[in-house]
């Protein structure tokens, strides 16, 4: 009976273990997504913004605003807009971008750690290395 118990209770943490790694392995992948769209605020916010600033600061422009009261305010509105959203959007594509690049780093660091408790294991009650590992798989 209280060797049933221990098996239930391995299996459980094997369970969970799996689980766990699972997890991260889906955050590995949520990552490079995440990793995309900081890039791309990266590139494109600029882009937006240098736009933004060429128009405003563009001779034409004052004469559209000359000229078209209403829609050359509208306009003005709009392209500050883009120019405030777009500053917002490249600080945050910066700071996901850093903030990924520190995960990725602790997580090398957690699968070292996890590597050398695996071997520890396996030398300490005798398993080779494969043998543990599909143990614990």
């Amino acid at each position: 009976m209280e060797y049933n118990n221990d098996n239930d209770l391995t299996a459980s943490r094997h369970d969970i273990l799996g689980i766990v790694d699972s997890y991260i392995e889906q955050i590995l992948r949520i990552r490079n997504t995440l990793r995309g769209v900081s890039i791309s605020a990266i590139v494109l916010a600029p882009l937006a913004m240098a736009l933004s600033i060429y128009l405003l600061r563009h001779p034409s422009f004052f004469a559209v605003l000359e000229i078209e009261n209403e829609f050359g305010l509208i306009l003005s509105i709009l392209l500050g807009s883009v120019i405030v959203i777009s500053s917002v959007w490249l600080i945050t594509g910066i700071r996901q971008y850093r903030l990924i690049g520190s995960w990725n780093k602790r997580y090398n660091e957690f699968i070292k750690e996890k590597e050398e408790m695996d071997k520890k294991v396996a030398l300490k009650y005798g398993l080779d290395n494969e043998n543990s590992n599909e143990q614990l798989s």
